[in-house]
């Protein structure tokens, strides 16, 4: 079956399709985390801002070279600026991949921690003791290969697998986390949570940190700039509009991440005010996987409630898992495998390259860490590639069609460029943030701790001279796949018919 044979079947299944993409175990445990660690209402309003300025102009961008080339990462940068550059699209690429070998091992926890809220295992009487006999540990292998089978099943059922499970997984994950945010806001001094999450502080916007940190979250929790959103459009209707689904889903996914907000502080606020600072500073999987279980324990009905935040983790981390691997076998496709041999393939891949992170949290922090970086640098590749096209014409082309529902302006224009200088800005300073007083002493430079600026730029070099050298290779692959023949040059006229 051709690609352009496969589409969604309607717009309302490919946004719930790419609206699960977004919508991710980010959105609910690490913008609860940053949003009260950057001075709450004053961080939304950075949020906010970025929002604009990051995540729907990328989205716009993806939505529509994504739709226009018919191809992966990969293929869709050969088609727009030539065959020199195949190699950014494959780093965009790898970086997701990257992301899903570890990400699938969240979802096992996720899974494992749902099954214990049924069973009673947790909460425990000491805070941390199930999490910490759990992870790092056979057992959260095993439920890391289930997490890539649930993957795998999804996407071998083609997009309309795909757009069948979003149907189910996206409404239940909304009714789950509207259900957990209006518990907490029924809760005994849930409102000082909710001020603190929407009174901002002028003052603070001073602060350079919160707006990077807001930059940092858009960049994380959307998707955008991943090469997800460009995966999934491959398969939209020629008619579709791409302008107004990039503002539905951008929007959509940040309200999510405000529900959860809601929910985890008005939950603590009420529950544990004296040890808001303790939580909130306990780090993603310390909020999550210690201390929720210890929040709900102390609220009537907290086992149901307990279960039912798991359950909408299980069904965040399924969406979007499904979508890096519909990405990486795109990829695979695109190169000349079945779909078939390329959901084998990348299934293989993603229990075999998953099982360090599985086995070792220190492992699963360093990956996390270098390529959390690395999407700054996807970012960059994107917003480069319209830029070396033509970035008005790139507009005019492909984003303000005869079928868009909304025209975009040059303010976009302005948009893409900005986003080129928000990327080198964000990796700077998170390597500089990594590196702190220590910069020339050997902790700085070890290649698997979880934090420094060693581990980013070996991996890094590592993988871009890998996809230098195969950048030719790459191109002559995706060409043979096609049925056609490599594109001559790489300047503006290279692009996607």
């Amino acid at each position: 079956m051709s690609t352009r044979s496969q589409v969604f079947t309607t717009r309302w299944g490919m946004l719930l399709a790419m609206l699960g993409m977004a919508v991710g175990t980010g959105n609910i445990w690490r913008f609860p985390r940053i949003a009260a660690s950057n001075g709450g209402g004053s961080f939304l309003v950075a949020w906010a801002v970025f929002l604009l300025l990051w995540s729907v102009p990328l989205l716009i961008l993806e939505f529509g070279m994504g739709k226009a080339t018919r191809r992966g990462t990969i293929g869709s940068f050969i088609k727009t600026i030539g065959p020199k550059f195949a190699w950014m699209g494959a780093w965009i690429a790898w970086v997701a991949v990257a992301i899903m070998f570890y990400y699938s091992v969240v979802m096992g926890w996720t899974i494992r921690f749902f099954v214990a809220t049924l069973s009673g295992e947790i909460p425990t009487a000491v805070p941390g003791s199930f999490w910490d006999a759990f992870n790092s540990t056979p057992q959260a292998l095993i439920f890391h290969a289930i997490a890539v089978g649930l993957g795998v099943f999804v996407v071998s059922r083609g997009v309309r697998g795909i757009e069948k499970a979003a149907r189910f997984l996206i409404p239940s994950l909304i009714v789950l986390v509207v259900v957990l945010a209006i518990k907490a806001l029924t809760l005994p001094g849930a409102s000082a949570g909710l001020a603190f999450l929407f009174t901002p502080d002028f003052s603070q916007l001073g602060d350079v940190r919160i707006w990077l940190e807001a930059l940092t979250q858009n960049a994380w929790d959307t998707g955008a700039g991943w090469g997800l959103v460009l995966s999934y459009a491959v398969y939209m209707r020629a008619r579709e509009d791409t302008a107004l689904n990039a503002f539905v889903i951008g929007f959509g996914n940040n309200s999510m991440s405000l529900l959860a907000g809601i929910m985890v502080l008005c939950t603590i606020f009420s529950v544990m005010p004296e040890a808001a600072g303790e939580i909130v500073g306990a780090g993603n999987e310390g909020l999550t996987f210690i201390w929720v279980p210890q929040l709900f324990s102390q609220m009537p009905g907290g086992q149901f409630f307990m279960a039912l935040f798991f359950l909408a983790l299980v069904f965040a981390a399924w969406s979007s898992l499904v979508a890096m691997i519909e990405l990486a076998s795109r990829i695979l496709i695109d190169l000349g495998l079945t779909r078939r041999h390329a959901i084998i393939a990348v299934g293989s891949a993603g229990f075999l390259f998953g099982v360090p992170s599985a086995l070792r949290i220190g492992i699963f922090q360093n990956q996390d860490w270098v390529w959390g970086v690395g999407l700054m640098l996807s970012g960059f590749f994107f917003a480069f590639a319209v830029i070396k096209y033509g970035v008005t014409k790139w507009r005019e082309k492909f984003i303000n069609t005869g079928h868009s529902d909304v025209r975009i302006g040059k303010w976009w224009d302005w948009a893409i460029r900005l986003v080129m200088v928000e990327a080198v800005v964000l990796m700077v300073w998170w390597l500089v943030q990594a590196a702190g007083d220590d910069f020339g002493s050997a902790a700085t430079w070890t290649l698997f701790s979880p934090y420094n600026v060693g581990t980013v730029l070996i991996q890094f070099a590592v993988v871009l001279l890998v996809l230098l050298g195969l950048n030719r290779w790459l191109v002559a692959r995706i060409a043979a796949a096609s049925g056609g023949t490599a594109p001559a040059s790489s300047g503006g006229d290279g692009g996607s018919g």
